[in-house]
Formats: C-alpha cells, structure tokens, sequence
C-alpha cells in the first residue's frame, strides 16, 4: 500500500508540474491558452525520457527502485 501511495503522489506531482508549466508557458508567450495542453504534453514526454535514462530503466518512474512499484511485481 505505501508503494502505491508513493507512485499516485509521484503522478499527481509530475501532471501538476506539467500543467503549470503549460500555463506558464502560454502566459509568458501570450497565446491561447489551449496551447497548454500540448506544452504539458511535450514536458511530460520529455520528463519520461530523461527518467527512462536517469531512473530505473525501462520505467519512466523518478521513484527511487525501492519506492516503486514496477520494481517489486506483486506476489499472487
């Protein structure tokens, strides 16, 4: 359960922090807000790229491996 707990606060964090930037971005450029969906789109694609080098590999999780879940597979 902590596992899970610390993946959902991971992805609500990161699509947070996305959608901020999103506004941001078009606030700062002064264009249609609906521009914010494809720059969070952009940063959460870059995010998952640079995690699938940096983190654990073949996950795009910025959880440390004993933190996350796709690294310890549940026992049926």
């Amino acid at each position: 359960m902590q596992r899970l707990l610390l993946d959902l606060a991971e992805r609500s964090a990161w699509t947070g922090a996305q959608a901020a930037l999103g506004l941001a971005v078009t606030e700062l450029a002064d264009i249609p807000v609906w521009w914010a969906a494809p720059v969070a789109l952009l940063a959460a694609s870059a995010k998952s790229w640079v995690a699938g080098r940096l983190g654990r590999r073949g996950t795009a999780s910025t959880l440390p491996a004993s933190a996350d879940p796709a690294s310890h597979p549940a026992v049926l």
